[in-house]
């Protein structure tokens, strides 16, 4: 009898043990990734987790006004015999997929179950999401008049976006330009854009409005589009240019990488700063635009270097020749202007200082924040007088004039920004077109 007796403690043990690691065994984990606004077509994105263990159901619906529509159900038969621990589930959702959806809350429903140890046991979690429908597009209409853009230049658009937490601004092409407001009326904003010189002369240009559940609404205000001479020019490049600049750029510019296509010789370092780096200057540039503050900084038109002799002007398409052959085609985006040596370069107007440091072929840079998405650069200084985040008045000395970067003399290289992208700076130091493409605007 002692046998059985201890037999029986044996099989209470187990059991007990069984219980207890099936007790202790946790639900499903499942988190909603997305969307937490639809509109007409979307993506619903789940995952769900039972680390170890195998699913045995997992159901997804979408309820509204009492209203409880399927979205996804898991189908056991057709998982791996082991089971998966991990499944993401993307479901397109939306009124298109799921036609009973009405504009307003909805709630989505997910449902996940596992068995525990020797199947003792059934685990569940439920996760309910709330959503909103937003079947209705914004609304947009133009306020300000009159709206003339030049070929490689700038203009703004004053305009209404209702709600007004929807994403809104004006759209050249596939190159979106955001709105800011105004003050006041939430709704209402303003936009700086640019028809960019590499852009077609009559690419279309909308201002949008767009929500978070992908309704969009937009409006044509452009009167007129003007082309502007783009001048060519032929660049000679000798040794004793590509040695003073190459490896200096080089020395300066670590994102810039050699690979083994490059030989090594200053002359194939120059071209790869000359092309890839420029590049990659220009992405930055466009990330330093995204700390633009959302008010206007600046009044006035802004200064043009004083004194100074143009050398170079916006939009050059320039051929560098090296030994008597064509190594190279680049677009120079700027103002080169020169005065004398290490002269001082004065704030152009009002702003914050974004970079005051080496930025690749511009050499010694300072790049200022002048609101709204407008910026100014300043590029192959000498010498700095700000550092970033200083807050800069109009004349205001940001530097000395040099031949850092790439510069075959002492000069400044300026152009104007407009959400980081190159523009004729031209029309900013021109108080009509000021007066008349902006101020006037921004009384409406």
């Amino acid at each position: 009898m002692r046998w059985l007796a201890g037999l029986l403690v044996l099989v209470l043990l187990g059991l007990g043990a069984v219980y207890f690691i099936s007790s202790r065994e946790k639900a499903p984990l499942v988190t909603f990734d997305s969307p937490r606004v639809v509109g007409q077509a979307g993506t619903l994105t789940v995952t769900a987790q039972t680390p170890g263990a195998k699913f045995k159901a997992l159901t997804i619906t979408v309820e509204q006004n009492g209203q409880v529509t399927p979205i996804y159900s898991l189908d056991p038969a057709a998982m791996p015999a082991a089971g998966p621990d991990t499944i993401r589930v993307s479901r397109p959702f939306g009124k298109q997929s799921v036609p009973t959806l009405r504009s307003g809350p909805a709630k989505i429903a997910i449902s996940a179950t596992r068995a525990s140890f020797l199947n003792l046991r059934t685990l569940t979690t439920t996760v309910n999401a709330e959503v909103q429908v937003r079947l209705e597009p914004p609304r947009i209409a133009i306020v300000s008049d009159h709206h003339y853009v030049n070929h490689g230049g700038s203009e703004m658009v004053v305009y209404r976006a209702t709600p007004p937490d929807v994403a809104s601004g004006v759209r050249v092409g596939s190159i979106e330009y955001p709105g800011f407001p105004l003050g006041g009326d939430p709704a209402v904003k303003a936009a700086f854009f640019a028809l960019l010189y590499d852009q077609p002369l009559h690419e279309k240009i909308v201002a949008f409005a767009r929500d978070e559940a992908g309704n969009e609404a937009t409006a044509s205000f452009i009167d007129n589009v003007f082309e502007k001479p783009q001048k060519k020019s032929r660049i000679e490049i000798d040794d004793r240019f590509i040695d003073r600049v190459a490896p200096d750029i080089l020395q300066n510019s670590p994102e810039l990488k050699l690979d083994s296509r490059t030989s090594g010789s200053n002359l194939d370092v120059f071209l790869k700063e000359n092309g890839e780096l420029r590049r990659l200057n220009a992405g930055k540039i466009l990330a330093l635009a995204k700390q633009t503050s959302p008010s206007r900084l600046w009044d006035g038109p802004f200064a043009q270097l004083g004194n100074s002799k143009v050398e170079a002007a916006f939009a050059d398409h320039r051929t560098y020749i090296y030994k008597g052959k064509d190594v190279d085609h680049q677009v120079h985006l700027g103002f080169d202007l020169a005065v004398t040596s290490r002269v001082p370069i004065a704030a152009a107007n009002a702003g914050t200082v974004l970079n005051a440091s080496w930025l690749g072929i511009y050499g010694n840079c300072v790049i200022v924040d002048h609101g709204m998405g407008v910026q100014s650069l300043y590029g192959h200084l000498s010498s700095f007088d700000v550092k970033v985040g200083d807050k800069v008045t109009r004349g205001q000395i940001v530097g000395r004039s040099g031949m850092t970067g790439m510069a075959g003399g002492d000069h400044l290289h300026f152009t104007m920004l407009v959400n980081g992208r190159m523009v004729n700076p031209v029309e900013w130091w021109d108080p009509h077109w000021i007066e008349d493409r902006v101020m006037r605007k921004l009384k409406v």
